[in-house]
């Protein structure tokens, strides 16, 4: 029986356009089936809307993880992270992106293409997609902590407190 490739969705806006395009053909010779979801050109788009698009087939269960660009990949990681069950990171070095699966359980890598080039960005995707989560005791109750945080919010426990924004 032969097993189905890996998914994962990839989308970026107008600064990380160029990157994605080239990242989603490195997926496929890494095995790894790359749902794109835009943008596809390189006129100017908010990246928030890709962000979105990722994660909803991330919490949907359609793809087992995703990657964002843009320029800083900080955007992009930012707004992946207001869905519940996504956990971005920004990684521009093979060992943050490694960890981050490892002990973070990371289900999306963001990327800046305007700070990295296309190679590094290779040996970066290449840790993300061999790492595993290991569960090992102290992850396991850190990942539980985030969890908890994450229901308390979704439950409205903060929603009492002001939020300020500058």
């Amino acid at each position: 029986m032969s097993q189905q490739p890996l998914q994962y969705a990839i989308a970026g806006d107008h600064a990380g356009f160029s990157m994605k395009t080239d990242i989603v053909k490195f997926l496929g010779r890494l095995g790894v089936e790359a749902v794109d979801c835009g943008t596809h050109s390189s006129d100017a788009c908010d990246f928030p809307d890709f962000a979105e698009t990722v994660a909803k087939k991330l919490i949907a269960g359609e793809i087992q993880r995703g990657i964002l660009v843009c320029g800083s990949g900080v955007g992009v990681c930012v707004a992946a992270n207001k869905f519940p069950g996504v956990r971005a990171g920004v990684c521009h070095d093979t060992y943050s992106a490694r960890q981050g699966v490892e002990h973070d359980d990371m289900n999306v890598l963001c990327l800046g293409a305007r700070i990295i080039g296309s190679e590094l960005a290779y040996e970066i995707i290449r840790s993300f997609v061999n790492a595993r989560y290991s569960p090992a005791e102290h992850h396991a109750r850190r990942m539980d902590k985030v969890a908890d945080i994450e229901r308390r919010v979704l439950r409205g426990d903060f929603s009492k407190q002001p939020f300020t924004s500058h």
